[in-house]
């Protein structure tokens, strides 16, 4: 059966929302799952972690460790650093829901495809945790790969609120803004280090649209302004 990549799709769609609501299902039905303990493809139990504080501080960490460098001397990146670490554990302490649903963690437009039937399925979800509700809606709105309009991320993100009436809406929000600017920063400093290490430096020209989205994020979020 013939797949697409479902990025190829959407970029040639005119009504793009209605495609998105459809990913918003997709996601719906994934954050149903409840199994923790599940059977890999060795036929083995696998345990699948928390996402735990420590990780999401770790991960944005690849962004003091390979951008922040590029940008200040030796001197002002300890100081750097070490503000840097306090404000992302005092945000971190601010997030309000449990590690309690079915994270994929790549969540995108680059992770779907799509077969002859229409059929919408995902691919690389060998990082998934059970972590924060927030997340993979964050990684899909704000998504560094696939530029989208603010008209558009707002649509898709209440879309999903309608699909889930049952959440606190504005404890939800201030979630959201937190791990899409965790995340985004964390997707700062792994492109680097892709041009860097790996000398694809074609990742580059996706920082700026990622530090767009932070500003978005931290203009609309008071506990997000250091």
């Amino acid at each position: 059966m013939e797949k697409k990549l479902f990025i190829k799709i959407l970029r040639n769609k005119k009504n793009q929302y209605l495609i998105f609501k459809k990913v918003i299902n997709i996601l719906n039905k994934i954050q149903l799952v409840k199994d923790k303990k599940i059977k890999n493809f060795r036929n083995k139990f696998y345990l699948i972690k928390d996402y735990k504080s420590k990780i999401l501080l770790d991960e944005a960490n690849l962004f003091s460790y390979w951008y922040v460098p590029k940008k200040l001397n030796k001197k002002k990146i300890n100081i750097f650093n070490s503000k840097f670490n306090k404000e992302i554990k005092l945000v971190l302490s601010k997030l309000n829901f449990k590690n309690d649903t079915f994270v994929h963690r790549d969540f995108h437009v680059s992770n779907l495809i799509i077969n002859s039937k229409n059929q919408i399925g995902l691919i690389d979800n060998q990082d998934a945790l059970i972590g924060n509700k927030a997340y993979d809606l964050a990684s899909l709105i704000d998504d560094v790969r696939y530029k989208t309009s603010n008209s558009l991320k707002d649509k898709v993100y209440n879309y999903y609120l309608n699909t889930n009436k049952k959440i606190d809406a504005n404890k939800f929000k201030n979630d959201f803004d937190i791990l899409s600017v965790l995340r985004n920063l964390k997707i700062i400093g792994i492109f680097m280090r892709l041009a860097e290490r790996d000398k694809k430096k074609k990742y580059l020209k996706l920082i700026p649209y990622a530090w767009n989205m932070i500003d978005n994020r931290m203009s609309k979020n008071k506990d997000l302004i250091i």
